[in-house]
């Protein structure tokens, strides 16, 4: 990138081809990890691929429906479909009984259903606390929209009640909503969270004051109902001392004395305590709110891994904070690596433009400007048909262009003669 004497910025094609190659690297990015070619139903529930959904196939009114990346391509082209991102452990429902009849040209025989398939608002083309489509041709706000690590509905900013003061890109976000169902991960939250900004209307600042002043008692009672959740040690006895035998005393004659079991499974749950990373946080003060959180993509492997947060991973359902190749930042690096053999082909041709004096890059830039314009137009009527574009529209395009091309050459070799 230069300046000229007239201080206006110019762009070199080296600058244009970079660009492209950094908007080529974001796209490998979330479909480089999927494949475009077999359906990944045989692989079964994938830990996470690239998804969509099909109104024309299912529309809003029945029973939501995922398509891997090769069905969209191969089975729906010309459908109205909607571009999901990435999911989690999700099984390609292409030609199910949720199709009613229409069947994968990829992969015969599939199930009836897949029984462990989640979907949310995003399967009908919604987004949000808000419900609204994305792009939403009604909403004149520019707002950025991030994904929810756990429930992966996709929210406007500004409607996370706090916003992150630093690049959301490198951070995970966990939504108002699931964060009020896994309230244990405030603790972690209070150490690790990146730096944010509550936005609160002024009926959701009389909100947050009412649950300060409540916060000490609900304390309390989470910290009752987790003991009462708690098995007893006549409930679950968990190992005997040295020599011990078995009781034959009852349960009454029992309850004053704090034998073998007992006593063994009190050191048990203090050595447990002792050595939990979520105990001793909770220890530090921290303050719960109505508001997003933002963590840095390295959170996870600070989590306690103890049997008993195992378990509250479970139970809450997200033991998959546990896995760290569950992050979209790690799906997004096999992507990119998958395309790191296309990169090295192309460093030659950067090499020999870097290498161009001014007249023949400013040659280039008016060839290639032509091909972004024709290009465009061409993809712009799949967009306006809701079509997908496939690898044979592409070559098509290229053979169109390329005819031209020999045209313009027989006319221009006519006119010499």
């Amino acid at each position: 990138m230069a300046v000229n004497e007239g201080g206006e910025v110019v762009l070199s094609m080296v600058d244009v081809l970079e660009e492209n190659e950094e908007l080529e690297k974001e796209a490998s990015a979330v479909l480089g990890g999927s494949d475009p070619e077999k359906c990944s139903y045989p692989k079964g529930y994938v830990k996470r691929q690239a998804l969509y959904a099909c109104s024309t196939c299912t529309p809003k009114d029945e029973d939501p429906a995922g398509i891997c990346l090769a069905c969209s391509y191969k089975c729906h082209e010309g459908h109205d479909l909607y571009e999901l991102y990435t999911k989690r452990n999700f099984r390609c429902d292409c030609g199910n009984s949720k199709f009613k009849g229409f069947e994968c040209k990829l992969y015969s025989g599939k199930d009836t259903l897949n029984t462990n398939n989640k979907y949310n608002q995003n399967f009908v083309g919604l987004y949000c606390t808000c419900k609204r489509p994305y792009p939403d041709p009604e909403d004149e706000i520019s707002d950025e929209m991030i994904q929810c690590i756990v429930c992966e509905d996709w929210f406007h900013g500004r409607h996370l009640g706090a916003i992150s003061t630093e690049s959301v890109e490198l951070q995970e976000m966990i939504c108002v909503s699931c964060t009020n169902r896994t309230p244990f991960l405030w603790a972690y939250a209070a150490q690790l969270a990146a730096p944010s900004v509550t936005l609160l209307s002024p009926i959701e600042a009389d909100v947050d004051m009412s649950m300060e002043e409540t916060e000490g008692k609900k304390g309390v009672k989470e910290e009752s109902e987790n003991k009462a959740s708690e098995p007893s040690a006549e409930e679950t006895p968990t190992c005997k001392s040295e020599g011990q035998q078995p009781s034959t005393s009852t349960a009454s004659d029992q309850k004053p004395v704090i034998n073998g079991e007992t006593a063994c499974k009190r050191k048990l749950d203090q050595a447990e305590t002792e050595t939990c990373k979520l105990e001793k946080l909770k220890a530090k003060a921290f303050v719960q709110k109505n508001t997003a959180i933002y963590l840095p993509y390295n959170w996870r492997s600070k989590l306690c891994t103890c049997q008993r947060c195992k378990k509250t991973y479970a139970e809450s359902e997200v033991p998959f904070l546990l896995d760290e190749s569950d992050t979209v930042l790690a799906y997004e690096k096999r992507g990119q690596s998958s395309q790191e053999s296309d990169t090295e082909s192309r460093d030659p041709l950067m090499a020999a433009l870097s290498g161009m004096d001014r007249v023949q890059q400013l040659e280039m830039i008016y060839e290639y400007n032509d091909l972004k314009t024709e290009l465009k137009d061409y993809l712009k009527r799949f967009a306006d048909e809701g079509k997908v574009v496939t690898s044979e529209d592409i070559q098509d395009f290229f053979e169109q262009l390329r005819s031209r091309k020999r045209r313009r050459v027989d006319n221009n070799h006519h006119y010499s003669t």
